[in-house]
């Protein structure tokens, strides 16, 4: 049905026994073939349907996710979008770079010829959604990816994965000890700021104000690696100050103020967590 449209435009034409899209009167270095002589359609047919398709359902734009390996393919596609009149930008292309697994610190070779593989179910049952989400958005898209699964496992403070919930996990720690001292959480009127002075506590609420303007840019350029960097910094930043500084101290206003200071960072934790469709464990 797609491709009778593209007849009906004029961008297609019969030639050796096959139909050819003429991608090359739009940029691309050479005419690309839709339907080989033997009548079988190739990838790239599946590929101009596709997408055809999306846009006549509305879409004005079309974000597509591709290994890196597949990068000569762009033009073709852009080509294709350009004959049914889009322009460049309304497809736009993340080229994401390969992942080597490792056990035990060695690569784990694959290959389609040996059948030697291991599918993202057994990684998820091998270290759980959680580490698994969070593992493979740690670097930009760009970048390759060594994914620990020993290290993805460990539950200390060497996995980031751990070392972010954990600070979840502390603040909610905190929380039942204060209520258990009859600590009534404060509400932010209720709060003498000019008690949180220490240069911790000050680094901590710089990086709680720059969190939406983060959360916009990771979102515009499709970077969530951008979320993954920004927990981390913030649980680092915790967890010192929780190394350093109580919380529940003797003077009531100091308490106040940074018991809701560290509930802003519980609030933070979690919510940029589930941004990234992880859990924020509240015991560990």
């Amino acid at each position: 049905k797609e491709l009778a449209k593209l007849k009906e435009k004029d961008l297609s034409f019969e030639q050796d026994g096959a139909l050819w899209l003429r991608t090359t009167d739009f940029g691309d270095d050479k005419d690309r073939v839709l339907i080989k002589s033997d009548g079988s359609y190739t990838y790239f047919a599946s590929d101009v349907a596709y997408h055809m398709e999306k846009f006549e359902r509305g879409f004005d734009r079309v974000i597509d996710v591709w290994g890196a390996d597949h990068h000569g393919y762009i033009p073709r596609m852009k080509a294709m979008l350009a004959g049914l009149g889009h322009p460049p930008e309304d497809l736009e292309v993340l080229l994401i770079q390969m992942v080597n697994l490792l056990r035990d610190g060695q690569p784990f070779v694959m290959g389609k010829r040996s059948g030697n593989f291991i599918t993202l179910r057994e990684v998820i049952n091998e270290v759980g959604s959680d580490a698994c989400r969070f593992f493979f958005l740690m670097r930009r898209c760009d970048s390759q990816l060594d994914f620990d699964l020993e290290l993805a496992k460990q539950q200390n403070s060497d996995n980031p994965v751990y070392y972010v919930q954990y600070a979840h996990a502390r603040v909610c720690s905190i929380n039942r000890k204060a209520t258990e001292e009859g600590i009534v959480q404060p509400v932010l009127g209720e709060v003498d700021h000019s008690k949180l002075k220490l240069v911790e506590e000050l680094a901590l609420a710089k990086q709680l104000a720059r969190y939406e303007e983060m959360v916009v840019g990771a979102a515009l350029n499709y970077e969530p690696h951008r979320v993954v960097f920004y927990l981390q910094e913030l649980a680092a930043q915790f967890h010192s100050y929780y190394n350093r500084q109580r919380v529940l101290v003797d003077d009531p206003a100091t308490t106040r103020a940074r018991l809701y200071l560290v509930n802003c960072v519980r609030i933070v934790l979690a919510n940029a967590l589930q941004l990234l469709g992880v859990s924020a464990p509240e015991q560990m």
